[in-house]
């Protein structure tokens, strides 16, 4: 028991050869160097201000970071995301729309918000991928509104003498008629989507391409010439744009190749305005095509092709000759004007046969329609009494020319073949009537 009282007292009260634990030996200070009094400072510092929330710096509240709720992954206290006057107002901040930049900005003294599509515009590349394939469309029905509605429909902005480009582009590999359709279009165009200024700069980028375009159409300066022209006759860009773009080619010293096409193609456009009646005659500047042509006109044309036909049999002539007529609704004199042929003219049954091999050839290229081949024939059944007049043989031939169509396999409706007319015989009564002919 008496050893263990002077054991505690020996921690109790250390002795003076002892240390205790965590005191600071002041004589140890003396036998270190300057570098280790300095380091030892610095954590004893450190240690204490650890943490310690006031500000370290010159300036500052000393107060708590985010109003005493900071830490890590923390967004602060509650509240502290709104402005003093959004709290002072007396309104929730939660409902408060009162900030036209916020989302949820709604003031009742301003209209209801409205909607509006908005179609972003296309490039270069993709207006000519876009207008190639209706520009062709076009060539085929020629309906200028319906080009209209399909152009109102995309964002050309900027790009608007595109139109005019790729239009006539397209129409010089075309014939007359596909070149008065693309004038055409122009003129409709005109005031509601192209402007002036935009078919100009379309000309302008065609007469920079005259190189490219005479490659394939050799004649390209002569027809580029013929739509300027026109286009001044249909009131789309004024007369000064010749002259303007003339005087500026002829004021230089050397011209290259390209821009001496482009001074022929604007010095042929300036002689078919200048001249004598010239804004009049620009209206048929592509000539007289399809079913603007007179009738008598087509008909020479149609007996002219008839008649080749019967002396070469050459059915892929005749096709072609016909199509180049470019009337596909008239062709039903055509059908009429080959079995009359085959009824006045012909002297052998060869001929019968071969008119008839035409008309199926015709037909199953579809050249010739179903509706069209039934109204020729129908026309000329029609009017075969009056050709019996000419032709006493008439019946009889029409009969054989009937029968060809039938060896050939020409496809004609029920209603065709059951008109087909046909003569009753004249039949005397009876040796003893005095030659009475039985009514």
């Amino acid at each position: 028991m008496v050893e263990q009282v002077k054991i505690a007292r020996q921690h109790q009260f250390p002795g003076p050869g002892t240390r205790r634990p965590n005191s600071v030996d002041i004589d140890s200070f003396y036998e270190d160097d300057t570098t280790d009094l300095m380091t030892k400072f610095t954590n004893d510092v450190r240690r204490v201000n650890k943490n310690c929330h006031k500000p370290r710096g010159r300036y500052g509240r000393g107060l708590a970071k985010k109003n005493g709720a900071g830490g890590h992954y923390t967004w602060g206290a509650a509240g502290s995301e709104f402005t003093q006057d959004q709290l002072g107002s007396g309104i929730d901040p939660l409902i408060d729309n009162s900030d036209p930049l916020d989302p949820n900005y709604d003031s009742e003294s301003e209209e209801n918000c409205k909607f509006e599509t908005i179609t972003p515009s296309l490039d270069d590349d993709e207006v000519d991928k876009f207008l190639t394939p209706v520009m062709q469309e076009y060539f085929e029905h020629g309906v200028t509104n319906e080009v209209l509605s399909t152009l109102e429909e995309v964002n050309m902005t900027g790009n608007y003498y595109r139109i005019p480009v790729v239009l006539i582009s397209l129409a010089f590999d075309r014939k007359s008629s596909h070149r008065e359709l693309a004038s055409i279009l122009i003129s409709d165009l005109f005031g509601k989507i192209l402007k002036s200024e935009d078919i100009q700069r379309g000309f302008d980028m065609l007469l920079n391409q005259l190189d490219d375009l005479e490659l394939d159409t050799p004649d390209a300066s002569t027809v580029l010439g013929n739509f300027i022209a026109r286009a001044i006759a249909d009131d789309c860009i004024p007369p000064k744009y010749v002259t303007n773009a003339k005087e500026i080619l002829e004021a230089k010293d050397h011209l290259n190749p390209a821009e001496t096409r482009a001074l022929a193609t604007l010095t042929y456009a300036n002689s078919l305005i200048n001249a004598k009646r010239g804004l009049i005659r620009l209206d048929t500047v592509w000539g007289l095509t399809g079913g603007a042509r007179p009738v008598k006109y087509l008909i020479k044309q149609m007996r002219m092709l008839l008649k080749e036909y019967l002396s070469s049999l050459d059915v892929d002539e005749a096709g072609r000759c016909l199509r180049e007529l470019e009337v596909p609704h008239f062709l039903h004199e055509f059908v009429y004007e080959a079995i009359l042929m085959g009824i006045e003219d012909t002297k052998k049954p060869e001929e019968l046969t071969a008119i008839a091999k035409l008309l199926k050839a015709l037909s199953d290229i579809n050249l010739i329609s179903v509706d069209q081949m039934k109204k020729g024939f129908i026309r000329l059944f029609n009017e075969i009494p009056e050709i019996h007049i000419d032709v006493p043989h008439a019946y009889a031939t029409l009969e054989k020319f009937m029968q060809s169509c039938f060896a050939v396999k020409l496809f004609l409706p029920h209603d065709v073949i059951n008109s087909v007319p046909s003569r009753g015989r004249k039949r005397f009564i009876s040796e003893g009537d005095g030659g009475r002919i039985k009514e």
